[in-house]
C-alpha cells in the first residue's frame, strides 16, 4: 500500500477520495480480520484519504511471484475452505464500509472444468455458493449495507460463456429457492475473459440483464490476440511463463473453434492453422498500451462495455481496472515502473469514461 498504492494516487487524484481494490488471500484475510489490525486499517485509510468498496476474492493464496496456474481454482467452491474465506472478506467489507454503502467481492466461476467433468459440478458448490448468500444477507443487515458476491466466468472455469453463466445461475436458483439471492449473488463481468471467448459485450451484457442476473462489477481489462503465423507464434513466445495460466481459444470467423489450457502448450501443437482463424489468449496487457508489432489486443471489448453502461448507466456502479500482469509482461511493455504504468491506464481510463458521460 505504501510503496505502490498510495504513489499511484499522487500521481492520478492527489487531494480526492481515492477508491482500493483490495486482493486478499486467505492469510492475509484472517490477519486484516483480527480487530486491531483491521482498526489499524481504517485509521490508515482515514489519514491517507482513501477507501475500500471492493475486494478480489479469486485467488485464495499467493498470487504474484510465485507459480499460480491452474492452483489459483483452488480451494473451489466445493470446499468448505472456500466458502469460509469468502465469508471473511465479506465481514472485513463490512468493517471499512460506511452504513448504506455497497460493497462487492469477486470469485472464480465455481471451479475449474478440469477438476470435474463438464456437466458434473458436485451439488455442494451450489449449496455452499447458497450458504455465502446467506451469510451477506445476515452481514450487510447491521449497517443496512448492500453486499454482493460477483462470481466471475474465466477461460475452462465451470463457466466461460454467457450462456453456460446463464446455465449456471438457473441450477443455483432451482437448488436455493431464496428469492434474495438474485440481489447477493451476480457476475463479475472481465472484458478479457469474454473477449477471449468471442463474444460481444453488447450480446453478453444484454443476456445477462434479461436473466435477471446482477452485475456485480465490471472488470475492465484487455486481452492478447494474434493471428497464427509464424513470425506471431515467435513473438509469443515471449508471452510464455510460469506463474498465470494464459489460456488460449481459437476461432475462426469470429466463433470459438478449440481450446487450449496454456499458451506453451497451444505454441506446441502442431496443427495446421487456416488463415482465417485468430487466436484470443487469456493475458492482461494494459489497457493503454497495446503490444508491440503484429499482435493484437482486445481493448475494443472494453470500449464496448463502456458504451453498453452508458446506455445502462444503473447497471453495475463498480468497476476495476484488473491489469495484474506487470512484472511477467516482455520487456518492451514494461516501459516504465509499475506505478506509472498504472497511472497511465487509470488516465485512458477515466478519459474513456468522460467521453461516455459516466465521470466528470
Amino acid at each position: 500500500m505504501e510503496k505502490y498504492v498510495l504513489k499511484v494516487k499522487e500521481l492520478v487524484c492527489p487531494d480526492e477520495h481515492f477508491a482500493i481494490g483490495l486482493r486478499l488471500g486467505a492469510d492475509a484475510a484472517r490477519t486484516l480480520s483480527e480487530p486491531s489490525t483491521l482498526l489499524a486499517f481504517q485509521t490508515w485509510l482515514e489519514q491517507k484519504n482513501c477507501y475500500v468498496f471492493t475486494i478480489n476474492g479469486f485467488p485464495y493464496g499467493n498470487f504474484h511471484g510465485t507459480r499460480v496456474k491452474e492452483q489459483v481454482y483452488r480451494p473451489d467452491w466445493t470446499d468448505p475452505d472456500r466458502l469460509s474465506y469468502t465469508i471473511v472478506l465479506f465481514e472485513i467489507l463490512e468493517k471499512l464500509l460506511n452504513r448504506g454503502e455497497e460493497g462487492s467481492v469477486s470469485t472464480l466461476p465455481a471451479s475449474f472444468k478440469e477438476f470435474h467433468p463438464v456437466g458434473e459440478l458436485p451439488e455442494i458448490a451450489l449449496k455452499n455458493i447458497n450458504t455465502c448468500a446467506l451469510e451477506i444477507e445476515r452481514i450487510q443487515k447491521a449497517k443496512d449495507l448492500d453486499l454482493h458476491l460477483g462470481l466471475e466466468p474465466e477461460p475452462l472455469g465451470s463457466f466461460e460463456t454467457t450462456p453456460e453463466t446463464i446455465s449456471f445461475f438457473e441450477q443455483l436458483h432451482s437448488y436455493s429457492g431464496n428469492p434474495e439471492l438474485s440481489k447477493t449473488v451476480g457476475v463479475n463481468y472481465d472484458c478479457c475473459h469474454l473477449a477471449v471467448e468471442f463474444e460481444s459485450a453488447q450480446f453478453g451484457l444484454n443476456q445477462l440483464m434479461e436473466a435477471g442476473i446482477r452485475l456485480s462489477k465490471l472488470h475492465l481489462s484487455s486481452a492478447l490476440r494474434a493471428k497464427p503465423t509464424s513470425q506471431n507464434r515467435d513473438l509469443l513466445k515471449s508471452f510464455v511463463e510460469d506463474v498465470y495460466l494464459h489460456q488460449v481459444v481459437v476461432g475462426k470467423s469470429g466463433k470459438a473453434e478449440r481450446r487450449y489450457k496454456d499458451l506453451d502448450i497451444a505454441l506446441e501443437d502442431d496443427v495446421a492453422n487456416s488463415d482465417d482463424e485468430e487466436w484470443r489468449i487469456h493475458f492482461h496487457v494494459p489497457l493503454h498500451a497495446s503490444p508491440h508489432s503484429t499482435l493484437g489486443d482486445t481493448q475494443k471489448q472494453v470500449l464496448d462495455t463502456l458504451d453498453w453502461l452508458a446506455q445502462n448507466p444503473t447497471a453495475c456502479r463498480h468497476l476495476e481496472m484488473e491489469t495484474y500482469t506487470w512484472e511477467v509482461l516482455p520487456r518492451e511493455l514494461q516501459s516504465t515502473s509499475v506505478v506509472k504504468q498504472v497511472a497511465k491506464e487509470y488516465e485512458w481510463t477515466l478519459q474513456a469514461l468522460k467521453e461516455r458521460a459516466l465521470c466528470p
